[in-house]
């Protein structure tokens, strides 16, 4: 894998989402790219503007962060937050003005400078839960304090 592919990842995010450029997602996707997130599967760039755009309706000041690229054969894992103001109707809520903080991990596999396949898992939950002004849900549940990994056995 090049240089330019394994940093795939870290250019996707700043040029799509810190720098707002829609046309870039076109740069990047390919049109056969299959992008897996929550159970579905969206097809090339078209399949991702509709996502862009509902995101980019509700969120304002919009800064995402890479925050640790792997790379292994033709895949690029990226660890990454996101930070944003919720300040249009784009996700079906009245604007609440709240700063929003989530985080995730894309996994991309990757052919010369294209993402041709695509996997996500983001805390799409508490970013609502944040907007909503609800108590955030654990995303971790640990073990009572009296079981140990030696005894848990």
């Amino acid at each position: 894998m090049t240089e330019q592919e394994r940093d795939l990842g870290r250019r996707f995010f700043e040029e799509v989402w810190n720098k707002g450029r829609r046309e870039a997602i076109a740069e990047f996707i390919s049109r056969e790219a299959v992008l897996h997130e929550g159970g579905s599967d969206i097809v090339g760039p078209d399949g991702f503007y509709p996502f862009f755009d509902r995101l980019s309706a509700a969120l304002s000041e919009i800064h995402a962060s890479v925050e640790e690229t792997l790379a292994d054969g033709d895949k690029i894992c990226v660890r990454w937050s996101f930070s944003a103001k919720h300040s249009g109707e784009g996700l079906g809520v009245a604007p609440s003005g709240v700063n929003i903080h989530v985080t995730g991990i894309t996994i991309m596999r990757v052919a010369g400078d294209k993402l041709i396949e695509g996997w996500q898992n983001w805390d799409m939950l508490g970013m609502m839960q944040q907007i909503q002004g609800s108590n955030k849900a654990a995303t971790y549940i640990s073990a009572p304090p009296h079981i140990s990994a030696m005894n848990a056995v």
